[in-house]
């Protein structure tokens, strides 16, 4: 079992770039491995309704700065957060969680898996301290503080990763946004912005460019997808259901069942609820 630990801003061990913010936090709270914050770090913040898209953009962005030794920080809630936490866990890298609650209160409950998997846990407020609203807002500025820049994937013009994207720039630190479809409400927050001056992120590259880091990222195996028409049919943002697919292919949706479990077990594509059927970023 991980052993707890505490710090305070008069200690040597505090976090240097949290202390450099206009308002640190007096204590922190540990669980896990500490050394984890000696890494370049970058936030990957976002909707907690995530579309297929956004989940897709965060595993495109953090797997290969994670797999790069860049430690990815979150806030372990639904969404976006999740999807960067599993990313980096599944490229053997390093994830931070900030808590809104009490180091050993897991929330949202949802997440109880990836609460006992995460690298470090880290929480300014007091053990068994519930899940308060008002706490979310405050312990953004500390995934901000924690890193060098704040990437936001998914965010409509009221979403709280906005927050941590406005604390992030009065922090001097580097703002990024993934852009989006112009129809869709949940990226109105993130193209605002880019038009406020966010950096437009691409690929993980366009981070590490801007933020000047020499870390190399991993070159990918050019591993052939099988059943490459089926996964031609399929779309990385708008979710298909097996008929839709089969018909745009001419052929019986039963013809397709194998081909699309072994799409989905060799990590191409991903099934959702009522038999639709999305890409992945592999």
């Amino acid at each position: 079992m991980l052993r707890d630990s505490v710090t305070t801003l008069l200690d040597d061990d505090y976090p240097p770039l949290l202390r450099e913010i206009a308002d640190p936090p007096l204590a922190l709270h540990f669980r896990g491995d500490r050394s984890l914050l000696q890494r370049p770090a970058v936030a990957v913040v976002g909707s907690r309704r995530a579309s297929p898209y956004a989940i897709n953009a965060a595993r495109r962005i953090t797997e290969p700065l994670a797999a790069a030794g860049v430690a990815i920080v979150s806030g372990l809630a639904l969404g976006v957060d999740a999807a960067a936490h599993e990313a980096a866990l599944e490229a053997n890298g390093a994830t931070i969680a900030v808590l809104g609650t009490g180091i050993d209160v897991t929330y949202p409950r949802g997440n109880r898996r990836l609460y006992k998997r995460v690298g470090l846990l880290l929480t300014e407020l007091p053990p068994g301290t519930p899940p308060m609203a008002m706490n979310f807002p405050i312990r953004n500025r500390i995934i901000a503080g924690l890193t060098l820049g704040t990437i936001v994937i998914e965010a409509t013009a009221r979403s709280g990763s906005l927050i941590t994207a406005r604390l992030a720039a009065e922090q001097n630190r580097e703002v990024f946004a993934v852009p989006g479809s112009i129809f869709s409400e949940g990226t109105e927050g993130t193209h605002r912005l880019i038009q406020y001056g966010a950096k437009l992120v691409h690929q993980a590259q366009d981070v590490l460019d801007e933020l000047r880091l020499e870390v190399t990222l991993p070159v990918a195996p050019g591993e052939e997808a099988p059943h490459a028409d089926v996964l031609a049919a399929l779309s990385h943002d708008e979710p298909l259901a097996a008929e839709r697919a089969a018909a745009k292919l001419g052929r019986a949706p039963e013809s397709l069942a194998e081909a699309l479990l072994e799409l989905e077990l060799g990590g191409w594509v991903r099934s959702l609820p009522g038999g639709r059927y999305v890409r992945t970023a592999k």
